[in-house]
């Protein structure tokens, strides 16, 4: 039996079994793969690094030049004006006609959105030319904020979006329709999105794609930065295969094509209720002090418990930020800690 755990990226993307699921493989290689992620933290960037590998080694595919795309949805947009044309006129069946056009109406946003898509994730046209193609049809809803201030609005499905200025983002007029509810965004924008496991939320910004179900989250892609961000408050998404979790963020080096999976520099509370007043220990257990930092902020401490076992802590935390919280609690037990992979790793010889 294959220990994923035990794999490196070269090991991965010789794998038929990870081949097969990076290449489009069916819902038990999503699941299988998704759960095991889940449980293997540690591997995401390993991973990512594997599917870039596996996805470079198909044959790319022609670029297709901007005219042409402008072309083929024009040819669209004509076929919708004629089919418009030709069933208003007074007919028999003017009922079953209409009920045609109707759904013709609703599904030509979808094809035009899946056809952009394509665009995105197989010709790897720039980013402006599909979000400009995206905002130029009449299929599409565009919002543009010119000001200087955070413009907030509530997307079809109850999404709440805070973009911000100089941001622009479009999706579909029938984005509440959809197999997935898909926006554009070029610029930075934050997202509160309402939950629908039914049908995924992703933002397409430049070369990245983020899903999630409902969650928290922004993501910043202005056309002039060498990066783009993807940064978690609460609940979970997942960008080309690497989940990132709350107080995380993911960072994409645009010219190397690169993942780096960090701490955001404040992380914040998680939990409902300020749980600052649990925070005053008195030799407290240093394994009970990691793991309820954990359970407040969200954030992987990783230690090791029998190394750890003697040692107690006898500090007050209250109003600290995460960071300094744990400079205290190392000072403390005489340990040291780094962040790798978006984790905190404790380093300790132990208490005596």
């Amino acid at each position: 039996m294959k220990d994923y755990r035990l794999y490196e990226i070269e090991d991965f993307a010789m794998d038929e079994d990870f081949v097969r699921w990076v290449q489009g493989g069916g819902h038990a290689d999503e699941r299988f793969w998704n759960a095991w992620l889940a449980q293997n933290p540690a591997k995401h960037l390993v991973v990512a690094a594997a599917r870039q590998i596996v996805e470079s080694m198909r044959l790319e595919p022609k670029e297709v030049p901007q005219a042409e795309i402008n072309r083929e949805i024009g040819k669209v947009l004509e076929a919708v004006k004629e089919l418009d044309h030709q069933y208003r006129q007074p007919r028999p069946d003017s009922f079953i006609v209409g009920k045609r056009w109707r759904i013709a109406a609703a599904v030509f946003p979808l094809v035009l959105a899946g056809t952009l898509w394509l665009f995105v994730g197989k010709q790897r046209t720039s980013s402006t030319s599909v979000y400009a193609t995206a905002a130029s049809s009449p299929a599409f809803i565009e919002t543009v904020n010119g000001g200087d201030t955070l413009m907030t609005l509530v997307l079809p499905d109850s999404t709440s979006v805070r973009l911000a200025a100089g941001s622009r983002m479009t999706y579909a007029n029938h984005f509440d329709s959809g197999v997935s509810r898909d926006v554009y965004l070029s610029g930075e924008a934050f997202f509160k999105v309402a939950g629908n496991p039914r049908r995924p939320f992703r933002v397409i910004a430049n070369e990245i794609v983020t899903k999630v179900l409902g969650t928290s989250f922004s993501v910043r892609c202005f056309e002039q930065d060498t990066t783009i961000r993807v940064t978690v408050r609460t609940g979970k998404v997942s960008v080309s295969g690497i989940i990132v979790t709350p107080n995380q963020q993911l960072v994409y080096q645009r010219a190397d094509r690169k993942f780096e999976k960090t701490l955001v520099e404040s992380p914040s509370f998680i939990v409902p209720a300020k749980p600052d007043d649990n925070m005053r220990y008195e030799e407290k257990p240093v394994e009970q002090v990691f793991d309820q930092l954990s359970k407040y902020y969200g954030i992987t401490i990783v230690y090791n418990s029998e190394l750890l076992s003697k040692c107690t802590v006898t500090a007050d935390l209250t109003n600290e930020s995460f960071y300094h919280k744990l400079d205290l609690i190392c000072t403390a037990i005489g340990a040291k800690y780094e962040l790798l992979d978006g984790q905190v790793v404790i380093q300790s010889y132990g208490c005596q």
